[in-house]
């Protein structure tokens, strides 16, 4: 509040800097609800990645045939790709969560992005260990599943590296909002 009259004798302004202090874990909550937003856009950068990916497998489901797109030889997916695209829906959760500041509705999507985000990736990681080791260590190597004369488990530790990343960063910057909730509730309650 700025004052219209003369000065008080003996201020010299700074005596609000007492009462002008925001608490901790509202500073904690805006700084992650931004943070777990960023995460979120590049989750669905991920996930229409993958649907591109998917695309063939799925119009042959439909019985759909586009030359174009039966061209590009994309090998069949595996369980764990559409595993993977069901961790998408737990980012409305999430905000959901941010909207209404909802402490249960950001624990479900923590559970719910290391069940179906962290876990199929993990997976993969592991079924394309030994392609990836093959190619590292037998570099002309045959054996090696290649999409476009690049290999195939190259292409997908990459999408794995930048899925950790982002579901990682995810998972930590919701359990800061989750404390920061919680701390928030539990001073209130003390009051």
């Amino acid at each position: 509040m700025s004052s219209r009259g003369p000065m008080v004798e003996g201020s010299d302004g700074s005596d609000f800097s007492h009462r002008q202090k925001v608490a901790d874990h509202y500073k904690i909550s805006v700084q992650n609800k931004s943070r777990l937003k960023y995460c979120i856009l590049f989750h669905y950068l991920l996930f229409f990645l993958m649907l591109a990916k998917l695309c063939p497998d799925v119009l042959d489901r439909l019985d759909i045939f586009v030359l174009e797109i039966e061209e590009l030889e994309i090998p069949k997916p595996l369980l764990w790709e559409y595993l993977w695209c069901f961790s998408l829906p737990a980012s409305f959760l999430a905000l959901s969560a941010v909207k209404h500041n909802c402490v249960r509705n950001i624990s479900l999507y923590i559970k719910w992005i290391v069940l179906l985000g962290i876990l199929p990736v993990v997976y993969a990681f592991f079924y394309y260990l030994t392609d990836v080791y093959t190619f590292i260590t037998e570099h002309p190597s045959d054996s090696v599943l290649k999409w476009r004369d690049f290999p195939y488990g190259i292409l997908w530790y990459i999408f794995i590296a930048l899925a950790v990343q982002i579901h990682g960063f995810s998972i930590h910057f919701a359990s800061n909002l989750k404390s920061a909730w919680t701390a928030r509730g539990s001073t209130q309650k003390k009051k």
